[in-house]
Parts: structure tokens; sequence; C-alpha cells
């Protein structure tokens, strides 16, 4: 079996053709489907949790929101809206059903987004805060000089938990013909093919991996007080070695 799903991966012609299961094709759309439906969660979910974060409000909300989430059986969800309200129409590169997949991918990405965006603006210090009104900030000020930058490492950890399981969900929409990398795992379904299977499901599971480390990386470069700590750091390294006296024989 090991051998079968590595002569699959390896084939060039599983990667690359003329039909429109090519797995480039799949993880394209793929790509696609998360980036676009993350984007659309971002836009309802970012404004709101940064401006009830910043009053002091929606606690209770944001708890909901996530618990909410959490109980969403989201193939359900898929089969009720392409069925119903957004029905099963082709939208451009999106597929079949391409709007209901978008809306239910983007309603699975909202609650880690709106969560983490609420508790890390209410996870930035209150004296930080009083401290700038005090220098005579406004809110506004406030808000985008001293708030979201204390508060981006959380928020940003809600956008990479939104992408990483959006990436892994949206193989769902081949369970209504739609695009992406799930069709490649459905086809070896059909075709009674388990190297095809395996192999579908190991691209999605290897990429949503690099996706995590990728993207936990990029919070670490955008947490304001690890910088500036790496900064002190390499300053005081710098300073350490400067003020060393040469070593050499003694007259």
């Amino acid at each position: 079996m090991i051998n079968d799903v590595v002569a699959w991966l390896t084939d060039g012609s599983n990667w690359v053709g003329n039909g429109g299961d090519q797995a480039l094709t799949r993880l394209y759309e793929h790509l696609l489907l998360t980036v676009v439906s993350v984007a659309m969660a971002m836009v309802i979910g970012l404004p709101l949790a940064v401006w009830l974060g910043h009053r002091g409000r929606g606690g209770t909300l944001a708890v909901n929101v996530s618990n909410i989430g959490r109980a969403i059986p989201i193939v359900a969800l898929l089969a009720l809206l392409s069925l119903g309200l957004f029905g099963s129409s082709v939208l451009g590169p999106f597929g079949r059903a391409g709007l209901a997949t978008l809306v239910t991918l983007a309603l699975f990405a909202l609650p880690p987004i709106i969560t983490n965006t609420w508790v890390g603006m209410r996870e930035v210090d209150r004296d930080t805060v009083e401290a700038a009104h005090g220098m005579g900030m406004s809110e506004v000020e406030v808000l985008r000089k001293v708030e979201l930058p204390l508060a981006l490492p959380i928020i940003f950890s809600g956008i990479r938990l939104a992408v990483v399981q959006v990436w892994a969900t949206a193989t769902i929409a081949a369970l209504v013909a739609g695009p992406g990398l799930g069709r490649i795992i459905t086809h070896g379904y059909d075709a009674d093919d388990p190297a095809e299977i395996i192999a579908g499901a190991l691209v999605v599971a290897v990429i949503a991996i690099l996706l995590e480390v990728g993207l936990a990386g990029v919070q670490r470069m955008l947490d304001p007080v690890a910088r500036a700590r790496r900064a002190t750091a390499k300053r005081d390294a710098r300073r350490g070695s400067g003020s060393r006296l040469p070593v050499g024989p003694t007259p």
C-alpha cells in the first residue's frame, strides 16, 4: 500500500494534465476556497470583535459564538445551504454550490477569529491604556497605536487557527460536487483506489501542518514584546562583545 501511495504521488500525470481532476488544479481550487472564505470571515468578524473588545463589551457574544461554532455540524450546514438558501448553482472557480460552500466555510472560520480577537483586545494591560489616555491620545489613537499592536499576536492566532481549520475542512466541498482536494478523495472511493484516497488525504494533512508551522512563525514575528526582547538581547550581546579587552601577552 505504501508503495502504491508513493507511486501515485510521484506520478506526474496525476498532478499535471489536460483533465480537470489533476492534483495541481484541485490544489489551486482548495487554496482559493480557503483564502476567500477566511477573508470573508475576517471582514465580518475582525471589526466587530475589535470594537467590542475596545469597548469592553460582548464577552457573552464571543463565548457563545465560540461554543456555537464547535456545535454546528458543518456537513449538515453545507447540505442545507446548498439545497436551500444559496442553492447548488456553479459560482465561477468555486464550482458547484460555490456560494453555499464559501458561506459554510466562512461561518466555520468566524468563531476563532471573533473569540481570539476579543480576548486579545481585553488582554491588553489596562494601565498601559490609561497611560496612553493620560498622554492625550484619542480613542482612535489608543486603539491604533496601543491596543491593536499589543493584541495582534492573539488576534493572529485566531486567524491562524481559522486558516488551518478551513483548509482541513474544505474537503467537504466534494460532497456537493464542488472543487478542491476532496474531489481526489471522493474519486478514489468511486474508483475503489485506496492509494488515491490516502494520497489525497496526505496532501491535505501535510499542507495543513506546513500552514500551522509557517503561520506560527509569522505570529512570533508579530509579537511586539518578543521583538523588543530580541532587540534588547542583541544590543546587550553587541555591547558585551565590544567591551571585551583584547587578550595578549603581558609586556
